[in-house]
């Protein structure tokens, strides 16, 4: 908890989507250490029991409305309206996918496109209907939703060349980089539909998080950093304390952009 009012979170309630990811463990361990409330919104949920007294999850698909008010009007009834909504459920590309899904832009299959635009999208806009809905109703409330940097400039397609040397095909896909940039102004509506409301929006921007990438992904990917780095995941929790706290009280519509550097040059 901290001593600082203005970064105060205790008693408040969070609801983290995909909260059982990499980044998503972060926030939920980071928050709840800080005096929230939090509640875990993943399709897993029932995989894995909570560690924390002050956790909670359901087992929600964020692309199902129904799942999304069922999980929410229980965790009102036990807890009270959330204070802060951090949707970062999202899915990319995964490093084993079949060929025709990481092969030419031309050829990119729709239904890979339909899958991730469903989750990113789709199930963004839903949880802010959901979820969102409650705290404008209750006046207050913050709403972090996450995207990347890969939804702010093009991929870098050439990060990816030691896979080609290596005789893959192995093109990043189109999908993400559009889910990601929707949520740049997904956040923008809702931040002046919600603002006299109580409800601010924002948007936070991440570049690579170091997750075991191989070592010639890393080499390629540095170098392009002005800190020199990939992200550590904890370092991402800084951004969403600061959005969910009153140090924020006045910001809204914004992009909080954490890259190290990435996108300044």
């Amino acid at each position: 908890m901290s001593s600082d009012p203005l970064f105060d979170l205790t008693g408040r309630v969070a609801v983290i989507t995909g909260g059982l990811g990499q980044l998503g463990r972060e926030y939920v361990r980071g928050l709840a250490e800080r005096g929230m409330r939090v509640a875990v919104y993943d399709v897993c949920a029932d995989e894995e029991p909570p560690a924390q007294r002050s956790v909670r999850a359901f087992r929600v698909d964020v692309t199902k409305r129904a799942a999304l008010e069922a999980a929410t009007a229980e965790l009102v009834a036990d807890w009270g309206v959330p204070h802060l909504l951090v949707n970062n459920a999202a899915i990319d590309t995964p490093p084993d996918a079949p060929a025709e899904e990481a092969g030419p832009f031309e050829t990119y299959p729709e239904a890979s496109f339909d899958r991730v635009m469903d989750v990113n999208v789709k199930g963004t806009v839903l949880a802010c209907q959901v979820v969102g809905g409650e705290m404008a109703r209750a006046g207050r409330g913050s709403i972090v939703n996450v995207s990347s940097i890969y939804g702010l400039l093009s991929p870098q397609q050439s990060v990816y060349d030691f896979r080609r040397r290596a005789g893959e095909t192995f093109v990043k896909p189109v999908a993400y980089s559009v889910s990601k940039s929707a949520i740049l102004n997904l956040t923008r509506y809702l931040a002046t539909y919600w603002a006299r409301s109580g409800v601010r929006v924002n948007t936070v921007t991440f570049a690579g998080v170091l997750a075991d990438q191989p070592a010639e992904f890393l080499a390629a990917y540095t170098p392009r950093v002005p800190l020199g780095r990939m992200a550590e995941a904890r370092e991402c929790l800084g951004a969403i304390v600061f959005l969910a706290s009153d140090a924020s009280s006045y910001v809204t519509g914004a992009n909080l952009v954490v890259d190290g550097g990435w996108s300044a040059w």
